[in-house]
C-alpha cells in the first residue's frame, strides 16, 4: 500500500458554481444634484460643477429615477458582484464631489539630491525642478 502522507490528495468537483439571480444597490439622490446615465456614462451635476465617468467595461444595468440611482447585476458571480459595490462606491463619491468637494494635500520629500518646488498661476500649477 501507499502513503498519501504529505501529499495532497485532489478531490473531484462535482458541484458548479451557483451564481446570485439579481445583485441590486440603490442610492439616494440629495436635493440640487441632476444625475444622467447614457449607456452605462454617468453624468453628476451639481452646485461645485459636473463629473462624468464611464463603466462601459462593466455589464451592469445602471437606472436612474426621481431620487434613486439603482445598479443592478444579473445572474452574477463573486466578482461581479463586487463590481456592483465598486460602482455604486464610485457615484457616491462623485455626488460627494460636486455637493462638498475634495481637498488635496500634497508633501514634498526628497532623500539625496534638493527638489525645488515653484507654485504658479495662484496656485494651479506645480514646477518642480533638480
Amino acid at each position: 500500500t501507499q502513503s498519501t502522507w504529505g501529499k495532497s490528495a485532489k478531490k473531484k468537483k462535482n458541484h458548479t458554481q451557483m451564481r446570485t439571480i439579481q445583485s441590486t444597490q440603490r442610492i439616494t439622490i440629495p436635493k440640487g444634484v441632476k444625475v444622467g446615465v447614457h449607456s452605462r456614462k454617468v453624468t453628476v451635476t451639481g452646485p461645485r460643477g459636473t463629473l462624468k465617468k464611464a463603466f462601459t467595461h462593466i455589464n451592469a444595468q445602471i437606472s436612474v429615477t426621481d431620487k434613486f440611482v439603482t445598479v443592478n447585476f444579473w445572474f452574477a458571480n463573486r466578482k461581479q458582484i463586487a463590481c456592483v459595490k465598486t460602482i455604486c462606491s464610485h457615484i457616491e463619491n462623485m455626488i460627494t464631489g460636486v455637493t462638498k468637494g475634495f481637498e488635496y494635500k500634497m508633501r514634498i520629500v526628497y532623500t539625496f539630491t534638493p527638489i525645488h518646488v515653484t507654485i504658479l498661476d495662484g496656485a494651479r500649477d506645480i514646477e518642480i525642478r533638480n
